[in-house]
């Protein structure tokens, strides 16, 4: 028996994502299975972020072959930048916030609707509504700003280094990213853990040298891991399978430049859950310490 659930591991944990680093036990890993979440290749997940231009500002997204269940939050995300930076040329993204209003149906192409607010001297704003079946699933706020030098001050990162080469499971490049959490065994543990978490995360392949392509990556890989944070005071006190689970709303705020074929670090908490609500932080940093982003995401944990 030892064996075989070695060859478990090995086998079916390369086609998840996230990988079975981030679930606490194989009843984790057998849920995940039944809901059809598979593996997406970095070459897949580039293909999707180049839309179908229908008009001006319409635009046509498609999703994963393999994706089954509801559309992961993060491609929407990533798609809905691309759109709108689309009609923001030459100016760069300083911030998202967008809500999650109903689930992403992956066999329906959904269309995103860019409405052009404002552009000013330095800013450019706009608004993204995704639709499917004539119902929008999704809606962004952005704001693009031509690139202007300034006061300059940060967070300092934690005091931890990314993974050695030679101690990542090859499992763990099956995806576009590969993710590797600090002290994961740990946080395996039904055990109560404090409300933080920290990732290690970079792109599994070649990335284009395009300053959107990287921002629209790095908004994708922003959603995942994120809300389980809030969880993790409640570890042994609820039953995962009886948890409706779904991210509510997602900010994020771009603050300079960064190279996705390095390792970033995802330091992330959460300093509250309250009313079926869970509350998450996350500070994203480059591996020689440059804080480049930062993303608050409030998701429904409500165990039924």
């Amino acid at each position: 028996m030892p064996q075989q659930g070695k060859i478990l591991r090995i086998t079916i944990v390369g086609y998840l994502n996230p990988p079975l680093a981030f679930w606490h036990s194989l009843e984790d890993l057998a849920r995940l299975c039944r809901f059809g979440r598979t593996k997406l290749q970095l070459e897949e997940l580039l293909g999707l972020l180049d839309l179908e231009q229908v008009e001006e500002n319409l635009f046509r997204a498609f999703h994963p072959e393999a994706r089954e269940r509801r559309l992961y939050g993060g491609q929407i995300m990533a798609q809905a930048l691309v759109a709108a930076a689309r009609t923001a040329s030459e100016r760069v993204i300083h911030s998202v916030h967008g809500y999650f209003l109903r689930p992403g149906d992956p066999k329906v192409p959904a269309i995103i609707k860019v409405e052009r607010l404002r552009d000013g001297g330095s800013f450019s704003s706009r608004r993204v509504v995704v639709v499917q079946n004539g119902e929008a699933i999704f809606n962004m706020d952005l704001s693009f700003q031509a690139e202007e030098a300034g006061l300059e001050h940060q967070d300092e990162m934690p005091d931890l280094r990314p993974p050695v080469p030679e101690k990542i499971p090859e499992y763990l490049f099956a995806d576009a990213f590969v993710t590797w959490r600090h002290e994961f065994r740990r946080l395996q543990s039904s055990e109560p853990q404090p409300p933080e978490q920290f990732v290690w995360f970079k792109c599994n392949g070649e990335v284009p040298n395009d300053p959107l392509i990287q921002a629209s990556l790095l908004l994708y890989e922003s959603d995942n891991t994120l809300l389980g944070t809030a969880r993790l005071p409640h570890r042994g006190s609820y039953d995962r399978e009886s948890m409706q689970v779904a991210s509510l709303d997602h900010a994020m705020w771009f603050h300079g430049p960064f190279d996705l074929s390095e390792w970033m670090l995802y330091a992330q908490d959460s300093p509250s859950t309250s009313q079926s609500r869970g509350l998450t932080r996350g500070r994203i940093f480059t591996q020689n310490g440059r804080l480049v982003a930062n993303t608050i995401q409030e998701g429904l944990i409500r165990i039924r």
